[in-house]
């Protein structure tokens, strides 16, 4: 799913939380205008203080600048200030049942931050130090029919400059008020020339970008939301 993005990955051995951040794409909004949107969404929660949290997403937003989405790694002073900030986020949730709002998550999202990283081998292999680059990370929500659609999009430089993508299928159920199940459907990278590129290391590249497991939205709103997952994948 896609505006702030957390994910759990889950092993038989340990557990390991991830942060991300989402931003609806169909949308651009001020800081003022998703405060006013939020305001109405919120009345029902008088408790909560829209104001701060219009303040704590601009301050989250200005965390993440400059470290192309933190994929890559983040310093750990940098991190903590930004889990911090999502940790501030979750806790002023205004939507305690999402699921019972899942239009609110419906469409599509842009990655601008997340925990998940790709480091050392793995980024070498998968030529992503030199040879190529990683460009924007969409998901697509289609609530009526239970489907989420990722895509990864690549720039691959040399003599044959070209663009591609990894597209990955997956459906979801609702299992709770906050949680959906995730199943990974099918994936394909194209074009071919892609393909050939990263066909040695496919399962490294799907081990990274697989979404499934289960998945908890903790923070829903039309424009940005922080999710939970935890995924058994490679248990």
């Amino acid at each position: 799913m896609a505006a702030p993005a957390r994910c759990l990955v889950s092993t038989a051995h340990q557990s390991t939380r991830f942060v991300g951040l989402w931003r609806h794409t169909c949308t651009v909004r001020s800081v003022a205008e998703e405060s006013s949107s939020s305001s109405s969404s919120s009345s029902s929660s008088s408790s909560l203080d829209v104001g701060d949290d219009e303040v704590i997403k601009t301050q989250l937003l200005e965390a993440i600048k400059g470290i192309n989405r933190g994929i890559f790694g983040v310093p750990s002073a940098k991190k903590s200030q930004i889990e911090a900030l999502v940790n501030q986020l979750e806790s002023r949730n205004p939507t305690p049942d999402p699921l019972l709002n899942l239009q609110k998550v419906g469409g599509c999202w842009k990655l601008v931050y997340s925990t998940i990283t790709i480091l050392g081998s793995k980024r070498t292999k998968l030529g992503l130090r030199d040879f190529i680059s990683l460009g924007d990370f969409f998901q697509n929500i289609n609530i009526a029919k239970g489907k989420a659609v990722n895509v990864i999009k690549f720039d691959v430089r040399g003599l044959n400059l070209f663009n591609g993508r990894l597209t990955i299928e997956a459906s979801f159920k609702k299992a709770s008020n906050s949680r959906v199940n995730i199943n990974y459907d099918n994936s394909m990278i194209t074009p071919s020339q892609l393909m050939n590129v990263f066909r040695k290391n496919y399962d490294i590249l799907l081990g990274i970008f697989n979404p499934e497991g289960w998945l908890e939205i903790s923070y829903p709103n039309s424009y940005y939301f922080v999710v939970g997952v935890i995924s058994s994948v490679h248990a």
